[in-house]
Parts: C-alpha cells; sequence; structure tokens
C-alpha cells in the first residue's frame, strides 16, 4: 500500500468517482509509491486543482483527472451524463489532466534542480465503459482508464508511463520525497491563508468591520495615500480596497515589492470569488516582466532601478487600451523608487485620473529609495496598533514616528539578551530552542536576522528556491529564518530579533523597528548593548531594560 495524503481523505458528497479510483490505486500501488488527493497548485501564474496525483520512484508522476458520471463524445464534443441529464463539458477530461500536469511542472520547476522527473497525464472514467472502436483523435486509449481499467489501473499508469515518455528520467525516491515536501508545503500554506481568511471575513471581525469604515470614509477619492505605523492594518485593508476595486468593475492591479508579502496577496486571493480577484496580483517588478521586458540580473541594480523601470513605461505606453489597469493599489509603498512611480502611473488606462491607492509607513523605509506617491492630498493617517501586544509596542514605541493606540493585551514582557558581537546568533539559536521548551509551536517562531541571513535561510533558498522558501513560512510547520529586509508586511507570534550588524548604518533604527514590529505576542531582542544603542539610540535601550533581561540556557 502506497503512503497517501491525506492518509484519508473526506471525499465531499457527489465525488464517489473520485473516491472508486483513489481505493483502486490505494490497493495496486506499491510501498514506495506516493498517492496525493486534491493537491492545489497555486503558482505566480498558475491555478489548478490535481484530483488525484501519483508518485512512483523508477517509474514516474501521474497527474489524472476523474470524472463520473457516463462520458461520450459527440461531434467532436465531451459530454458527461448523470441523474440531472447530459451536459457539454467545456474542456475534455485529457485537457484538463493535461493543463494540471503542466501546473504541476512550472510549479516544480524553480523548487527542484533536476526537476520532478517523468510525469505524464490521465483521465479516469470510473462510471464509463468506453467503446471498443474508440478512436477520438485527441483522446488516446492508453490516456484513459473506464470502468473496465479500475482492476489493474496501476499496471496501466506503469505501462504508459515507461512507453511513452522515455526521454525523461523516472523520479528516484529522493526526487519523490522532495516533491512531497514542497507540495504538502504549498497546501499547508494555502489551507492557514485561507483559514485567516475566512476568519476576517466573519462578520463579527473586528479589525474587518473598523477597516471598512475607513474605506468608506474614502470612498469618494479616486486617489488617497494611507500612512501611519507597523500593525496598524495597512496591508489588510490594501487588500480589501483593492478587492472592493475589482468587485465594482475596475481592472485592479495588486502590487508590493517584497516576495513575502506577494506570495500572501497571492494565496490570500484564492479565497475570494473570482469576480473579485485583481487582474494581477503580486511583485511590481514582475508586472514588466509578464509584459515582455527582459530578465536581467539580481545583483545588477542598474537594471532594478533603472533600465527595468524604463521598460515598464515603454511596454505600458505600447499596450492596447483596455489591457492597462483603472486601478492601481500599492503596499509599502515606501519602497518604491521615483522611477517606479513614474513607470507604474503610466500602467493606468487614464495616468491622471485613474485610481491609485498607497499604503506607507515612511518610517519602515530601509531601501535607499527616495520616492515620492504622485498624490497631493494629505495622507490619511491610522493610529491604531491592531497587531503587536502593549508591551511589544511600547517597546518599539521610541521608534515611531507618532504615537499609537494599542488595542490588545498587555501580553508577556519583552525579552532582552544582551551578547557579544560573535556570539549573536548562537544565542538567538538559543531562544528558538528555549521558546520551544516552553512550549511554543515551532511554526509560530521566526529568527529575523538584521546583517548577514541566517544559515538556515541561505540554506533553503539556495537548494529550493525562493518559492519554497517562503511557502514555508505560510505553512507554519517549522521555525522560520528569514531578514528583516524581506519580512515587511508579515508577522508571526513570537519573534526573535537577532541585531546581528547593520549594512547601512543611516537605516539600522528603521530596520530594528521592522524587526522588533514582526512580533504579535512575544519578542526576543538578541544583541550586544552598545549595538542597539548605536543603531536605534538610548531611549530603545531604555524601554528594552524596562523589560526582561534573559540569558537561555544553551541550546
Amino acid at each position: 500500500m502506497p503512503q497517501t495524503f491525506p492518509e484519508s481523505p473526506e471525499f465531499p458528497p457527489g465525488s464517489g468517482a473520485e473516491q472508486c479510483v483513489w481505493e483502486a490505486l490505494r490497493a495496486q500501488l506499491p510501498e514506495d509509491a506516493v498517492l496525493i488527493s486534491g493537491q492545489r497548485i497555486t503558482g505566480d501564474e498558475t491555478e489548478a486543482e490535481l484530483d488525484l496525483l501519483v508518485l512512483w520512484p523508477g517509474v514516474g508522476n501521474a497527474v489524472v483527472e476523474v470524472k463520473g458520471g457516463r462520458l461520450s463524445v459527440r461531434d467532436g464534443q465531451w459530454y458527461q451524463s448523470g441523474r440531472d441529464g447530459a451536459h457539454r463539458l467545456k474542456r475534455s477530461p485529457l485537457e484538463q489532466a493535461q493543463s494540471g500536469m503542466h501546473a504541476l511542472l512550472d510549479y516544480l520547476a524553480p523548487r527542484l534542480s533536476r526537476g520532478g522527473g517523468r510525469t505524464t497525464f490521465f483521465a479516469a472514467l470510473p462510471y464509463t465503459r468506453l467503446p471498443e472502436d474508440w478512436d477520438v483523435p485527441d483522446a488516446p486509449r492508453d490516456r484513459l482508464l473506464d470502468s473496465t481499467d479500475l482492476d489493474g489501473i496501476a499496471g496501466r499508469l506503469n505501462q504508459v508511463l515507461r512507453r511513452s515518455t522515455q526521454a525523461y528520467r523516472p523520479p528516484d525516491p529522493a526526487t519523490v520525497a522532495l516533491v512531497v515536501k514542497n507540495l504538502r508545503r504549498t497546501h499547508l500554506s494555502l489551507r492557514n491563508v485561507q483559514d485567516l481568511a475566512r476568519e476576517l471575513e466573519d462578520s463579527g471581525n473586528q479589525l474587518t468591520r473598523e477597516q471598512e469604515r475607513t474605506l468608506s470614509l474614502l470612498r469618494r477619492q479616486h486617489r488617497a495615500q494611507i500612512t501611519e505605523g507597523a500593525g496598524s492594518g495597512k496591508t489588510h485593508l490594501a487588500m480589501l480596497k483593492a478587492r472592493r476595486l475589482t468587485r465594482d468593475g475596475h481592472r485592479t492591479a495588486l502590487v508590493c515589492y517584497s516576495r513575502g508579502l506577494a506570495r500572501y496577496f497571492q494565496l490570500m486571493s484564492r479565497a475570494w470569488p473570482e469576480e473579485e480577484r485583481p487582474a494581477y496580483i503580486g511583485l511590481f517588478h514582475r508586472l514588466p516582466l509578464e509584459w515582455g521586458a527582459e530578465p536581467g540580473e539580481d545583483d545588477d541594480p542598474d537594471y532594478w532601478e533603472q533600465r527595468l523601470p524604463q521598460q515598464l513605461r515603454e511596454l505600458a505606453a505600447a499596450r492596447p487600451d483596455g489591457s492597462r489597469f483603472d486601478a492601481i493599489v500599492v503596499d509599502e509603498a515606501q519602497d518604491f523608487g521615483e522611477l517606479w512611480w513614474e513607470a507604474l502611473v503610466q500602467c493606468l488606462e487614464d495616468p491622471d485620473q485613474g485610481v491609485l491607492f498607497v499604503f506607507a509607513d515612511e518610517h519602515q523605509r530601509i531601501f535607499d529609495r527616495d520616492g515620492h506617491a504622485p498624490i497631493d492630498l494629505n495622507p490619511f493617517p491610522l493610529d491604531d496598533n491592531l497587531r503587536n501586544t502593549s508591551a511589544i509596542a511600547r517597546a518599539f514605541a521610541p521608534l515611531a514616528r507618532e504615537p499609537q493606540r494599542c488595542r490588545n493585551e498587555e501580553g508577556p514582557a519583552v525579552r532582552f539578551v544582551d551578547v557579544e558581537p560573535g556570539a549573536v546568533l548562537d544565542l538567538a539559536d538559543d531562544a528558538v530552542v528555549a521558546l520551544q521548551g516552553e512550549g511554543w509551536d515551532p511554526g509560530r517562531i521566526a529568527l529575523l536576522t538584521t546583517g548577514r541571513r541566517h544559515p538556515v535561510q541561505r540554506e533553503v533558498v539556495e537548494t529550493e528556491g525562493f518559492g519554497a522558501y517562503w511557502d514555508g513560512h505560510f505553512a507554519e510547520e517549522d521555525v522560520f529564518y528569514g531578514h528583516v529586509l524581506g519580512f515587511k508586511g508579515l508577522e508571526r507570534s513570537a519573534v526573535v530579533l537577532a541585531v546581528n550588524g547593520f549594512q547601512d548604518m543611516a537605516r539600522a533604527q528603521h530596520m530594528v523597528y521592522v524587526g522588533m514590529s514582526r512580533a504579535r505576542s512575544l519578542l526576543v531582542v538578541v544583541g550586544p548593548r552598545e549595538a542597539v544603542e548605536e543603531a536605534a539610540g538610548p531611549q530603545l535601550l531604555a524601554a528594552l531594560d524596562a523589560g526582561q533581561a534573559w540569558r537561555p540556557p544553551p541550546g
């Protein structure tokens, strides 16, 4: 019997066909194979749900689309018959399976250096018996598994995989394990974020109710800038605005700078009705690439800050009417340089009057850019802190531009670990181990650095890519290792902030502010007293001293 995910799927009503095929495969596949039900694929440009996925070391991978009822083909069109009569399918079952296969391969390509191995697609029709003279040009019989094939379905998969895809190597056990790790991590990340989306949809959610009122105040403005401190709910408000604009018929873009926040937008929006999802969601510097800009190297600042925004202006000007945007919503807007603003406005159908909503915290401006949103009205401030406990908000208050009203409970005292400069990461690791010993779930802890990235972060990104790295954060299975530069707009219950140096001391205070404000419930700051004071000032050091001096036991 193969390894199965989930172990015992709860098939929804009306999916007896899927359960039938699942049980046949589970009974016939060997122990080293993996059988997955209902695998969601959510990538930068793809979204798919695979009914069944078989990962078979030494043989190959099979994407299986399952169709219940009785299937037939008339005049080149597929029909499905059931209790409610017959209806025409928009796409053939094999087209759906092939689309799912391509979504899977596109998803795995940047995550696995060698790819996922030999892969093909099938359609299972467990309640249909195909005629013996079946001859449909775009539906070869060997890819269709009807009621007569169920008793030998695993053998059919084996035969076709070995015969029709010989140009590709079959996956070995290590590759299958990596595929499973990435797919289940993405599954968990999508589930967790969509659980949050449903919580925010709840009519009793105080955050949603209050922010809906804020949007109502600005409903007659076609351009506005919403500002103020960390934890004020700007990101959620940006999503609400983008969703509302889309629902009202505007072709909308929701953009940001950091990969992690873009992934959060992507996962969160999958819980929205399709008619409320913006036309573009993600990194603002990915937009010109989707429109045909030439890709550049990650370590070429002139490309990202000069040539790419210029390409975006040119590409936007050349696009046909109706393919640009009626509205653009920008989160973490303080990260945008001047040339990017100029280019982004050209992406509006009406650069002068098009809708532009900007969400920013100027005190989180931690990149060497000095852009200003093209909005004449005074910023609309958000004064409440809705994220952090009072203890955490009070600790980073000396770094905030304006005082905030903290709406949450006191919470545990902020902990400060004074260490020698060379021991910061070691003591930060010990702090993470100590928190787990106190009962903190590893998936609720993040370790953020201000200087060099943690070795775990570098290893995951280098071996599995940014997609797998960020899905690991949202899956909440383990401790997340990140850098304050990439964690804006995100949060975790417990944060260990490792003050291990700064590339630019002029922005050190802003980085400490960002790092401290990512913690919802518990904050541990690890760093040399002198370095913390030099970076963020004596007032912050006094605020940390007012908390709890702490020394985690050696890990």
